[in-house]
């Protein structure tokens, strides 16, 4: 038994089994759709392309339809984790967040992709499953594709409910404290969990997720994108009223406890002459402003707030820091292909490769990260600010390698593979 709203509760059985699912209170419930809820900001129309006669393998392609579900904060990575899906992949593509969009979605909606709004504030809303079904159903889409725990236990079940050839999850941050009974059941909806690192991997498995339904598929980045440019450096700097021979320590990310920006404010204290750029926003913003005043750092830490996209701040910053041990490394990546030395706790595509300039912090010392920064900052005046060349975790960290692999499920769940 498990909660789905204050005044119903329901049981899911055996849910591999159809008749079973039809059987189950819930999706009686659900199944019967009102016309009440809000499907998305603008009415929905089809992207189904017309242009291909049919029987041809182009026709063929473009006939298999995704809809991707997606539960991120502003600013959360997953959003340009799906921009990069969905710029790469043949598959027509349309969007709904299950969260007021952040200017990654917004982007990505001006620059042509259906983005629909569906604002769930809870886990399992009867009401967002309706709509997500009635959505699924009349657009004709061949897979849903779920991302972020909220839009997987909803999108799953309005997934099954719409009769869609191949239901996909992806998960790119698990937190322990969830309603893993709730997240089990919806699992079994579905056909394949893709979890974007080892360790979320491993946690999956430990809710209950069979390896014959989970594939891992790393984060992914166009080293393109992140390409060193000049004018960006000097337009950045003075708009930030950054000196142009100052050095500038950066680090990316949702200002959260865990990506431990605080230790970062500590080390910058240790480093006469260097600025701090912290770009992004989060909950923890407040705390971290205080300490820098606490700290006597408040005139050399700088607040850059959210940005669409990474390459500019990266482009002002001359040394890259990330101290977070519970992470990914994606902005560690991002920052090699900048051009940036770098200096972090924890990234797993580093493990077991060697890259010039990019360096683990020493677990449990406390001066590793203070001294690496100094010296950091001593190699930066002895080549004189020139910046270093672009450099690569290999292609397992592709966009376009990652886009072939999750086409490839697509295809093996309508047939078409």
């Amino acid at each position: 038994m498990f909660a789905v709203t204050p005044a119903m509760t329901c049981t899911i059985v055996d849910c591999t089994t159809p008749g079973n699912v039809n059987d189950s209170p819930l999706t009686h419930d659900i199944c019967d759709c009102h016309e009440g809820h809000t499907l998305c900001e603008r009415p929905f129309r089809s992207s189904r392309k017309h242009s291909v006669d049919k029987g041809t393998p182009e026709e063929e392609e473009m006939a298999v339809r995704v809809l991707h579900i997606i539960s991120a904060r502003a600013g959360d990575g997953a959003e340009h984790q799906l921009r990069l899906l969905i710029r790469h992949l043949p598959q027509e593509c349309e969007v709904v967040t299950l969260s007021p969009p952040g200017p990654v979605l917004v982007a990505m909606r001006a620059d042509g992709t259906a983005v629909h709004e569906m604002i769930s504030t809870c886990d399992l809303d009867q009401d967002t499953i309706r709509g997500l079904r009635r959505l699924a159903r009349r657009g004709g889409f061949d897979v849903v594709h779920t991302h972020l725990f909220r839009a997987s236990v909803q999108g799953r079940v309005a997934a099954w409910l719409a009769g869609a050839a191949r239901v996909v999850a992806t998960e790119y941050h698990l937190d322990e404290g969830r309603r893993t009974t709730v997240y089990r059941a919806g699992e079994r909806l579905g056909h394949v969990t893709v979890a974007v690192s080892t360790v979320i991997a491993e946690r999956l498995r430990r809710w209950g997720v069979p390896d014959k339904r989970l594939a891992v598929i790393p984060k992914a980045l166009d080293p393109e994108e992140f390409r060193f440019d000049p004018r960006l450096r000097t337009e950045a700097r003075a708009r930030l009223h950054i000196p142009a021979a100052t050095p500038v320590i950066g680090a990316l990310g949702r200002l959260e406890p865990r990506k431990r920006f605080d230790v970062l404010i500590r080390a910058v204290r240790e480093v006469p002459g260097a600025i701090l750029l912290l770009v992004g926003d989060g909950p923890a913003r407040h705390a971290l402003e205080t300490l820098a005043a606490i700290e006597g750092v408040a005139d050399r830490v700088h607040f850059a707030g959210p940005v669409r996209h990474s390459r500019e701040m990266l482009c002002a910053m001359d040394i890259f820091a990330s101290p977070a041990r519970e992470t990914f490394g994606l902005a560690v990546l991002e920052a090699i292909a900048a051009g940036l030395p770098a200096l972090y706790a924890a990234c797993e595509p580093l493990d077991d490769v060697i890259v010039g300039d990019a360096r683990r912090l020493t677990a449990h010392d406390p001066e590793s990260l203070p001294r690496g920064l100094r010296a950091e900052v001593l190699c930066l005046t002895e080549r004189s600010g020139k910046r270093l060349p672009a450099r690569s975790a290999g292609e397992r960290y592709d966009a376009g390698r990652m886009a072939t692999e999750v086409g490839e499920l697509y295809e093996r769940a309508s047939g078409s593979g």
